[in-house]
C-alpha cells in the first residue's frame, strides 16, 4: 500500500511545548504525591514514547528517584537496547536490564501453534509482570508510555502496555510526542527512527496501520471534534483513510474502558460507589 504524505493543515496540532512540559512535570509529581509515592519506574524500550516519559519523570522527580528498565527478548532488535541505554544515559538514570526471553520461551515451549502476534502479546504482558514486580521492590509507581493515537486505535496489548496506573502521554498524539521529545532533548536518533512495538522482527507501526501517523493524527483530531466526513475529505484525505481511522476507533472503544461490571446493587464499584477523589479536577 502506498502511504501518502499529509496535506496542508487547516487545523494545527502544534503545542506550546514549554507549557506542556511544565504541566506534565507537575502532573507526574502531584499524581505520585497523592498516591503516597516519591519514586517512579519506566520501562524504556528505546522508542520515543518511553524516552519522553523518562525525560518527564526525571524533570518531575530528579534522576535519583526514577528507575529505568530495559526488558529485551532474544527476538528484539539490538537497536532497542542500544537506544534505551542512550536514553538512560542522556537523562542521568541507571538502566536495569532484565531479559524476558526465559519467561516468554518457557510458555512458548508449552504452547504449540503460538503465532508470532500472540507471542508478541505474551512479551508485552511479561514486561508488565517484571515492571510491576520491580515497582514493588523499589516502592516506585509505574508510568505508562502510550500515546493518544495508539490508544484511540487500540494499537497496544490489552493489559500489557496500558497496565500502568499513570500515563503522562495519553492525551498527546504521536506527532505531538515527537515534538515534545525534541523539546525535552531526547536523542535525535530515537526521535527519527521508524516507530515499532518491536514484538515481531521487521514490524513497524505505520505498516501495520497502513497510514502515516501525521495523516492519522489530523484525521483523528477532526473526527473526535465532530467534523463531518465531507469536511475531512476536503482536507485531502481519501475515503479509505477516513474509513480506516473511524473503523479502528469505533472497533476498539471497549479496550479504553474499565471492566464492564454487571450492576446488581446501588454500591457497584466505579458506577455508584464513588469517593470524593473520583471527582477531582
Amino acid at each position: 500500500m502506498r502511504i501518502l504524505e499529509a496535506p496542508p493543515l487547516r487545523e494545527t496540532l502544534d503545542l506550546n511545548l514549554p507549557l506542556v512540559a511544565d504541566f506534565l512535570t507537575r502532573f507526574i509529581r502531584e499524581e505520585l504525591a497523592w498516591r503516597g509515592y516519591k519514586k517512579a519506574i519506566v520501562a524504556v524500550s528505546g522508542g520515543v514514547d518511553s524516552a519522553t516519559t523518562l525525560a518527564l519523570a526525571v524533570r518531575a522527580l530528579g534522576p535519583e528517584n526514577v528507575h529505568a528498565l530495559a526488558l529485551p527478548h532474544r527476538d528484539s532488535s539490538p537497536l532497542s537496547l542500544e537506544h534505551a541505554q542512550l536514553v538512560a544515559k542522556t537523562f542521568g538514570v541507571e538502566l536495569e536490564v532484565v531479559d524476558i526471553t526465559p519467561m516468554v520461551e518457557g510458555y512458548a515451549e508449552k504452547t504449540p501453534g503460538l503465532t508470532p502476534r500472540r507471542k508478541g502479546n505474551v512479551m508485552a504482558r511479561a514486561r508488565m509482570i517484571v515492571l510491576f514486580d520491580k515497582a514493588e521492590a523499589y516502592r516506585a509507581l509505574p508510568l505508562g508510555t502510550g500515546n493518544k493515537t495508539e490508544r484511540l486505535f487500540g494499537y497496544y496489548t490489552w493489559h500489557g502496555d496500558d497496565a500502568p496506573p499513570l500515563n503522562p502521554l495519553g492525551d498527546l498524539y504521536k506527532t505531538q510526542v515527537w515534538a515534545l521529545a525534541r523539546h525535552l532533548g531526547v536523542p535525535e536518533v530515537v526521535v527519527e527512527k521508524a516507530p515499532t512495538a518491536d514484538l515481531e522482527p521487521g514490524q513497524t507501526d505505520e505498516a501495520d496501520l497502513g497510514l502515516r501517523y501525521l495523516r492519522a493524527d489530523v484525521i483523528l483530531e477532526h473526527y473526535l471534534k465532530g467534523y463531518p466526513d465531507a469536511y475531512i475529505l476536503g482536507l485531502g484525505f481519501t475515503e479509505e483513510e477516513l474509513g480506516r481511522v473511524k473503523e479502528r476507533v469505533n472497533r476498539t472503544h471497549w479496550k479504553r474502558a474499565l471492566p464492564t461490571v454487571a450492576l446488581l446493587s446501588p454500591t457497584a464499584i466505579g458506577e455508584f460507589y464513588l469517593r470524593p477523589l473520583d471527582y477531582r479536577v
